[in-house]
């Protein structure tokens, strides 16, 4: 694969690093149901500072449409993440902020200042031409993380040498964003069952 890791950012030492992550969790009343994105997350951010990086996440929740809104505020995440793993900066929700979703140039340029290397480890949404995920890596060094990477891996099997028979299952809201995806297993699978 042609995919940067975490190695390839060389020494790290001291070093300010955006990590784009998915915490996009579900919550009820304020309390995260399931964490496991959170938890997901972990051997990347700890990679990070174990290496002596100064790291900062960044993602989003919900679908606030451009506009600060506390029923999409991060503080139920940081709060997970800080008993998981102290010592990780998050910033609020990236899509309090048109920005994020129409790739605005001065919504990077802020997401950025002060960084030195960027990391994906946001697998789940690195389809999108959002501003955390398309605009860094055109001015930071740039890698996947340990999730991102290992998705790639396991995807890249499935289409290269997949066992037979193959049969995918997919599932979820939003059928709309995964047409490309649909379009794609077709391809290889024997069977796509969409649920």
């Amino acid at each position: 694969m042609d995919l940067p890791s975490l190695e390839d950012l060389g020494d790290l030492s001291g070093k300010n690093v955006l990590v784009r992550a998915d915490f996009n969790v579900p919550i009820d009343t304020g309390s995260i149901t399931d964490d496991f994105r959170i938890r997901a997350a972990i051997p990347t951010l700890r990679y990070l500072l174990d290496a002596g990086a100064n790291v900062t996440v960044c993602s989003h929740l919900g679908r606030p449409n451009g506009e600060p809104n506390p029923a999409y505020g991060m503080e139920p995440v940081r709060k997970r993440l800080n008993e998981l793993l102290p010592g990780v900066s998050l910033l609020e929700n990236l899509r309090f902020d048109p920005g994020e979703t129409t790739n605005n140039e001065e919504f990077v340029k802020n997401l950025v200042t002060g960084q030195d290397a960027y990391v994906n480890d946001a697998f789940g949404v690195s389809h999108r031409g959002h501003a955390s995920i398309v605009g860094p890596p055109e001015s930071l060094p740039s890698a996947a993380g340990r999730l991102l990477f290992r998705e790639v891996e396991v995807i890249t099997k499935l289409r290269t040498t997949p066992r037979r028979p193959f049969v995918a299952v997919l599932g979820g809201s939003k059928v709309s964003d995964k047409i490309g995806v649909i379009e794609s297993l077709l391809s290889v699978v024997d069977q796509l069952i969409i649920g």
